[in-house]
């Protein structure tokens, strides 16, 4: 009788496929199909990405826990879709009282990009006109770093200031990071070697390829996925617990 026990739940661990990291291509062609096929709107997705990404932040860093009196956060946001995802997910730390102030040096003339902007402007957060190259300054003023810079759509190969600047910034804080979906300076399908180094990664969706060697704190926040398209790209979502919205890997 043990024997069989022992077999059948051999076989059951045989059948539990790894999660599924993710290449360039492949992450593109489920944002096209979420966006054309099943009808997701862009800023549907965002808003759905910057919530999870902020509730994440409030599992990792929870207000107790923070070393300074203020729940002070600094966000870095890009030109692109992460830096939307930035601008929402500071909006929701505001929702769950945190102090987050936004440095933006590029804003998008995106539609969507300037509406996230004006919600996070009507919230009364703070943005900043320059980021201090004095980086005490940055460790002493926030508990944390945000990096909703460049993410998976930018040529890591060929980063151009403002943002390569602000690397070379954040690559000497001492206070921790928490990088969106691909780390600013990673490329999508490989790990960094002179990139950042966050102790927190937020996937979105699905883990990408360079995540496969991180070793800090990963978050996923994807369980909005259609069963379809989960199973066609064949995922292997792990399950969220009860009903929340992320899971830690």
């Amino acid at each position: 009788m043990d024997k069989m026990n022992h077999s059948s739940a051999e076989a059951e661990a045989e059948t539990i496929e790894p999660l599924r990291y993710l290449s360039k291509g492949e992450m593109t062609a489920i944002e096209t199909e979420l966006l054309r096929d099943y009808r997701f709107g862009q800023q549907q997705l965002i808003e759905i990405w910057g919530q999870a990404c902020a509730l994440a932040i409030t599992r990792a860093y929870p207000l107790s826990s923070l070393a300074k009196k203020q729940p002070t956060v600094l966000v870095i946001c890009g030109p692109d879709q992460n830096g939307s995802i930035g601008l929402v997910c500071a909006r929701h730390l505001r929702i769950f009282e945190y102090e987050p102030t936004i440095y933006h040096p590029k804003r998008s003339s995106h539609s969507l990009h300037q509406d996230f902007t004006v919600q996070c402007e009507k919230m009364d957060i703070p943005f900043l006109s320059y980021l201090p190259t004095e980086v005490q300054l940055i460790n002493d003023a926030y508990n944390l770093v945000i990096d909703a810079m460049l993410g998976p759509e930018a040529d890591c190969a060929n980063i151009k200031e403002p943002y390569s600047g602000i690397l070379v910034t954040l690559k000497q804080v001492k206070i921790p990071i928490v990088s969106v979906d691909v780390p600013s300076g990673w490329d999508v399908e490989e790990p960094s070697q002179d990139g950042i180094n966050p102790d927190v990664l937020i996937s979105l969706t699905a883990p990408k390829k360079c995540a496969m060697s991180f070793s800090g704190k990963h978050f996923l926040a994807g369980r909005f996925l259609p069963y379809d398209i989960q199973k066609k790209y064949e995922l292997n979502l792990p399950e969220y617990p009860g009903t929340d919205c992320l899971i830690e890997l």
